[in-house]
């Protein structure tokens, strides 16, 4: 077999109302997936294992339970409770009994203990996100439990926890009852080993079409030039500073899901890329960086393109990832490679820089849609030609070609139905946070080991809506489309508060405002006196941020930024050998000077950027006033991990940079206590957020491509506590702050 593979997902909901939950009524989510680890002699392997989680119960079978379920015994099972950590690695390639192939890793840690591991592989990003989702789904009701008190897990002894990594004894069978909502992932043992050619019907969580604005205002201005076999061709008319080209992109509608779109444009399998692709065709596996980024080899021998009188040969890089929407990037730039050197009789090119963004659309019955969209970048001087007298010339070209591959994936899945076709599904929603009002038989036994402690990553009952676009059209529930114009923009400002009137309810009004002197307020890194300042900070408005307005809730508004509600007075731009943590109790930090301690509150946001060697951007936001403990920011400031984690949020914006690390980064909320590490520091009048970026291996991949053009990059960051019912909206921006062409020999050591 060319593949070990794991298929696809059926997916069956449980009830999302808000009503208290009971044995009958709890969701359980199943499947088949291969459990990775190093056994007792340190061999490696790679088993076939039946997962069954129910609530936040986690089960593991040789065989699916529900074929003998009185004589079918799990041989390990644990608890996920709020110290689980989970990472997504990506690619690995895999040995599974005699086949081997590509599959795709979830890690598993505690955050308290990173001796307690393991890792679970499945076989595509999407299946990793539906487990991915259902972990955090668990956690959200275990969570719960914890702050409320009513958690079962509260009687753990946390030194008996599994350990995927060690192998145990047997434990007494799952009780079978109460499983009526099941969320089944994967359909059987009998289909796990399949040809890579062979991409099967990929089940997804609906969602509607995302447009390409984020939660951030971008400058494009895209006017379609050409149209060729139904595709559309853009150009970017607009003057973007920091562009080395002039950007043009491929937009068409294929009828599969993102899932097989993305698997056929990243697969290496001719037989598969013959039937599409007539320039990247015939690649060839240099290297694997790690699971979301490689190094391939390609040629193309002119059969067909008589324009081309020699052979050609490139290598290029691929970086992929998968938003928290369940959309794809990937990122594809020339490079060299060691293994490859330019050899005789072949012409090496640079293939032109590109991204291929595959999103969602609504599924229309059981046929999945996507919108396919690839940029490419092409020198000025060659694209004013060709778009004059010379069009003729542009068609035999490869920025041409690789624009085309829109159009060739296109007809390709509509000459194979079979990978069209979408098996129905609903939306894996989490229910909202009610206490468990019965135990089940297997709760009531003896399984005081806890799967994994896991960290408080709270789902949102809205997931997808972080990252709704801020789109000209949207359609409302009942099918009607709403032109969100510029009136409706106007209409928008009545339902922003005021900053006086955040302020109001955010902050104490029983003590006045304390005078600072912020003269004494620095940090490393200066304040910028202008806009064309390089290697400086400013603070900009909030109105390039689009957040969630009054009505939210029931037609998804959203509305501009406005101030933000704290004043940024510093950022220091430190490096180390190692990861800098709790920055505030260092005696140099702003936080221990004089005219620090004098402020009511400082809230310290500490991102710390894995390289070498590691940096920490680190900005200071004060209040004139305390904080009212009984506000939203009260509760953020005052409450546990867990609640932090479910509601600290961050907007990025690339103001000026290169197109391609603008596409990477995106212009999507992100609530950084699902997609990174964040540990807080709560003393005296500080609150200290440290975001350990490198816990993310796709965050880690994103950080290391804007390092290597940071000098030319302005950004534009804001911060904010989510929003999540109607006594939380609209929401405000908590700070703001630019960053303006930083150096990184800049840095301070600390």
């Amino acid at each position: 077999m060319d593949a070990v593979a794991v298929e696809r997902t059926e997916i069956a909901s449980a009830s999302p109302e808000p009503e208290p939950e009971t044995t009958s009524e709890r969701s359980a989510a199943a499947g088949w997936v291969y459990h990775l680890g190093v056994n007792s002699i340190g061999h490696q392997f790679c088993h076939l294992r039946y997962l069954l989680l129910r609530g936040n119960c986690l089960f593991m079978y040789k065989r699916d339970p529900h074929d003998n379920p009185t004589a079918i015994l799990p041989i390990r099972k644990g608890l996920i409770t709020h110290t689980l950590m989970l990472q997504d690695l990506g690619r690995r390639k895999l040995t599974a009994g005699t086949g081997t192939g590509d599959l795709y890793v979830l890690a598993f840690y505690n955050r308290l203990d990173g001796a307690k591991k393991g890792e679970i592989a499945c076989a595509t990003p999407a299946e990793v996100r539906k487990w991915y989702d259902a972990f955090h789904q668990a956690k959200h009701q275990a969570e719960y439990d914890l702050t409320s008190g009513t958690g079962r897990h509260r009687r753990l002894n946390t030194d008996d926890e599994i350990n995927l990594e060690v192998r145990r004894p047997r434990v007494r069978r799952y009780a079978q009852h109460g499983l009526q909502k099941l969320v089944k992932i994967g359909k059987g043992p009998e289909m796990l080993l399949r040809q890579a050619s062979k991409i099967g019907n990929n089940n997804v969580l609906s969602a509607n079409i995302d447009d390409e604005t984020g939660d951030a205002l971008e400058a494009h201005d895209w006017r379609c030039v050409r149209t060729i076999n139904g595709i559309r061709i853009f150009e970017d008319a607009a003057n973007s500073k920091g562009g080395k080209g002039i950007l043009l992109k491929s937009v068409g509608v294929v009828n599969a899901s993102v899932d097989s779109v993305f698997e056929m444009v990243f697969s290496l399998d001719k037989r598969n890329r013959y039937d599409w692709d007539i320039l990247t065709g015939d690649l060839e596996l240099l290297e694997a960086k790690d699971g979301h980024c490689d190094i391939v080899y390609g040629k193309y021998e002119p059969k067909y393109l008589s324009w081309w009188n020699s052979k050609i040969d490139f290598v290029f890089s691929r970086q992929w990832f998968q938003g928290q929407d369940g959309n794809y990037t990937i990122l594809q730039i020339p490079t060299t490679h060691k293994k490859k050197p330019s050899k005789s009789g072949y012409q090496r090119k640079k293939i032109n820089p590109s991204i291929w963004e595959i999103g969602k659309l609504a599924s229309l019955g059981h046929v999945a849609k996507c919108l396919v969209t690839q940029m490419v970048e092409v020198q000025p001087s060659f694209w004013d030609r060709w778009k004059g007298s010379q069009l003729e010339k542009f068609e035999k070209s490869i920025p041409f070609s690789l624009l085309c591959q829109v159009a060739c994936l296109r007809e390709y899945f509509a000459a194979n139905p079979a990978l069209m076709s979408e098996s129905p599904s609903a939306i894996m929603q989490p229910k909202l946070l009610v206490p468990s009002s019965v135990n089940s038989d297997a709760e009531d036994q003896d399984t005081n080991d806890e799967f994994y402690d896991a960290i408080a990553i709270a789902e949102d009952e809205d997931s997808d809506d972080d990252n709704d676009d801020f789109a000209d059209a949207d359609a409302d529930k009942g099918g009607k489309v709403k032109l969100k114009n510029v009136s409706w923009a106007i209409a928008s400002l009545a339902l922003k508060r005021s900053k006086a009137s955040v302020a109001d309810i955010e902050l104490s009004g029983a003590s006045p405002p304390v005078l600072i002197d912020w003269s004494q307020l620095n940090g490393s890194l200066r304040q910028a006196k202008s806009e064309q300042d390089s290697n400086c900070w400013s603070s900009p408005s909030g109105d390039g941020f689009m957040i969630r307005g009054k009505t939210y809730l029931t037609d998804r508004s959203k509305i501009a930024g406005g101030d933000p509600l704290l004043k940024l007075v510093a950022v220091d731009w430190l490096k180390a050998e190692h990861r800098i943590d709790a920055v505030a109790l260092n005696p140099k930090c702003l936080v221990q000077t004089v005219a620090g301690k004098k402020i009511p509150f400082i809230l310290v946001v500490n991102l710390q950027i894995p390289a070498s060697p590691n940096y920490s951007l680190v900005a200071y936001y004060v209040s004139e006033r305390p904080v009212n403990k009984e506000s939203l920011l009260g509760r953020f400031v005052e409450g546990p991990d867990v609640f932090r984690d479910s509601r600290f949020k961050l907007i990025p914006s690339i103001v000026e940079g290169y197109w391609m690390v603008k596409r990477a980064v995106g212009t999507k909320a992100c609530l950084l206590g699902k997609a990174v590490t964040c540990r807080y520091l709560r003393q005296d009048n500080f609150l200290e957020i440290d975001v350990d970026i490198g816990s993310s291996s796709v965050a880690r991949s994103i950080i290391s491509l804007v390092l290597g053009y940071i000098t030319g990059i302005v950004v534009d960051l804001a911060i904010l506590i989510e929003g999540k019912d109607e006594k939380e909206l609209p929401e405000y921006i908590l700070g703001t702050v630019r960053l303006n062409r930083v150096r990184l020999d800049s840095a301070v050591p600390l």
